[in-house]
């Protein structure tokens, strides 16, 4: 028997397939009423007011294009890149033999099962963190764990119930748009919230015009004229709404995900020099891991032995090690928090064609950079002060990269 969860979310993805095409029927619908009988039959050949409808059509279409236009990439997008964390081992394997113990023991083999962390210091996937300059981390210092992925979780990830996978900078499910809205699609949802909204002003204003008209003429209602008002106020009500919500969340750097989560607090793991002494203000861990006591607890001392400094790792591991002081955020502070002005563009794009037209992936879709998966603001600059982290403090012989823990610091 299948369970209910596998139901729920079949259900989903086939709602999801079915209304872009009840959208794509509304252009339709709204295009023949608004061009074909009221701009060309009405005003054009009836009232002859050929300036007017020649304004409105430009003004039509102008919008329709960009509307259709960006409803398009965004919903190729969602079908063909939703920002999903690739999977670095056959988690199909793995389910298999989990759910071949829990029969084994009698439990629910369709259940779903919790994974714990990989304890294993070289898991993998582990060094794509602690080679960032920052990253999110638990309590503990590691990464943020998917069980569901069974593999360690990039910043800013969510895990999709509907996708069965974790999706970067994931703001929601939009059946509207035919999938899930992510960081590689949101810039374009955004743009067509925008586009639709004014689409649907042009063809109230349209609407409500010739039903004037009709009125001083003494003519009955036009089934049409009705079904253009009720049709567009709908939806430009509705995607007016979401362009203010999304404007927000774009100046802000914020995620539908986030609001629900408005008191979090985030645990960063921050580099510091690798001879920085310990301290009384947070904990610290030095990677690469070792098996045992691989954090310092605050107030300690000395440095536990993780293959870090004075650690038993490999010449290799000693070579590379880094260590990280673990910071905590206040609620509602946002690492990523860059400014209006620095939000705005990491989200839309750095020129006026990117705001406008749908055609690159927003900039904080590039993972390239050394400092974070994302471009953190003034915030983790703050989190050093707060905690008396020197900003200019270099590693052992002044190197970032790597390091020899056999000379002492100067």
């Amino acid at each position: 028997m299948a369970r209910q969860s596998d139901s729920n979310r079949a259900a989903t993805r086939w709602t999801v397939r079915i209304i872009p095409f009840f959208i794509v029927g509304t252009f339709g619908v709204g295009t023949y009423a608004v061009v074909g009988r009221l701009l060309v039959e009405y005003l054009y050949q009836e009232e002859r007011q050929t300036d007017l409808v020649a304004a409105l059509l430009v003004l039509y279409f102008l919008f329709f294009l960009l509307t259709v236009s960006a409803y398009a990439r965004t919903l190729l997008t969602t079908q063909l890149d939703p920002g999903l964390v690739p999977l670095i081992h056959d988690r199909g394997a793995d389910e298999k033999q989990h759910r071949k113990d829990r029969a084994g023991r009698g439990r629910d083999a369709e259940a779903n099962v919790w994974v714990p962390p990989d304890q294993n210091p070289d898991s993998p996937g582990l060094e794509a963190f602690y080679s960032k300059e920052v990253f999110v981390c638990e309590a503990d210092g590691r990464p943020k764990w998917c069980s569901e992925c069974r593999q360690w979780k990039p910043d800013r990830a969510h895990h999709s119930s509907e996708l069965d996978r974790c999706v970067r900078k994931m703001d929601h499910l939009c059946p509207w748009v035919g999938g899930i809205v992510a960081e590689t699609s949101f810039n374009f949802f955004f743009q067509f919230t925008l586009y639709t909204a004014c689409l649907c002003f042009i063809c109230i204003a349209t609407a409500a015009y010739s039903l004037q008209m009709q009125n001083q003429q003494g003519r009955g209602l036009d089934g049409w004229v009705i079904v253009v008002i009720v049709l567009a106020a709908v939806f430009g009500f509705f995607t007016f709404a979401m362009t203010l919500t999304s404007a927000r969340f774009i100046f802000t750097n914020i995620t539908n995900i986030d609001m629900l989560r408005k008191t979090q607090v985030f645990f960063l793991a921050v580099r510091i020099p690798l001879n920085s002494p310990p301290s009384d203000k947070f904990p610290s861990i030095v990677y690469p891991l070792q098996p045992y006591q691989a954090w310092e607890a605050p107030g300690q001392g000395q440095t536990q032995p993780n293959g870090g400094a004075g650690g038993h790792g490999s010449a290799r591991d000693q070579q590379a090690a880094r260590r990280c002081a673990i910071l905590r955020t206040e609620p509602r502070e946002n690492p990523w928090d860059l400014g209006y002005w620095g939000n705005w563009k990491s989200v839309m794009g750095n020129n006026v064609v990117e705001w406008l037209l749908p055609i690159k992936h927003s900039p904080c879709c590039n993972h390239e950079s050394m400092e974070g998966d994302y471009q953190f603001g003034p915030l983790v600059a703050e989190l050093k002060k707060r905690y008396g982290i020197a900003e200019a403090v270099t590693d052992v012989r002044g190197e970032m990269e790597m390091h020899n823990t056999g000379i002492s610091g100067t």
